[in-house]
């Protein structure tokens, strides 16, 4: 039995990410810092999000209330559109969330919620991940970071702002260990894969069913 685990435990490794256009629509009900947020979906099931493509300063840095604040302006309490393609290791779904720019309620949700955090400065441009960004993504978030930087708008007025991962590699408070693979589990998701539970000994990855016993 301890083989099969240890088995299914390397498929779900390999097994390719999903598709890109995976799309999750609902009401935020709740912004956890500058760039997370939870979301209630038709179902009334919650899904917390953290956005792809950036990093805002921790609670404890400055401009950490002031980033949460300026997320909670853009997203609190409104429907929102989530593109995405993965999961983390903290079993947040990563994507790119869009919302009704507030000057256009009639325009559909096509204002970028993390490229706005960049712009307003409220936001790094997560450099390590911009390999899983278009090149589209990629140049704006790019050009909306120097443009900030230039005008010091934001965190960038101060004189050296510590990125938030320095501060986590500083600060053993904020490191968390990964998530264990619990097989068995109900609503399991590790990096790229999708993992529900059919039955007690099933899993339905990428629409393939896979029994383990």
């Amino acid at each position: 039995m301890r083989r099969v685990i240890s088995s299914l435990i390397l498929l779900l490794l390999a097994v390719p990410s999903l598709a890109a256009d995976h799309t999750l629509e609902g009401r935020v009900i709740k912004v956890i810092d500058g760039d997370t947020i939870t979301i209630l979906d038709s179902k009334k099931r919650q899904h917390r999000i953290r956005l792809a493509g950036i990093d805002a300063p921790e609670k404890k840095q400055p401009f950490g209330n002031a980033s949460r604040k300026q997320l909670g302006d853009l997203v609190g309490g409104k429907n929102v559109r989530v593109d995405f393609d993965k999961f983390d290791h903290f079993r947040r779904i990563v994507g790119k969330v869009w919302v009704f720019p507030p000057d256009c309620p009639t325009c559909g949700k096509t204002l970028d919620v993390g490229l706005m955090q960049i712009k307003s400065g409220m936001a790094w441009w997560f450099r390590r991940y911009a390999h899983e960004q278009s090149r589209e993504d990629r140049a704006r978030y790019e050009f909306a970071e120097r443009e900030a930087k230039t005008e010091k708008i934001g965190l960038w007025r101060d004189v050296n702002p510590l990125p938030p991962w320095s501060f986590r590699h500083s600060n053993s408070n904020y490191i968390r260990g990964e998530a264990t693979p619990i097989i068995g589990t109900c609503g399991w998701q590790y990096r790229s894969c999708l993992v529900s539970c059919i039955s007690k000994d099933n899993f339905l990855i990428n629409d393939k069913r896979i029994n383990h016993s």
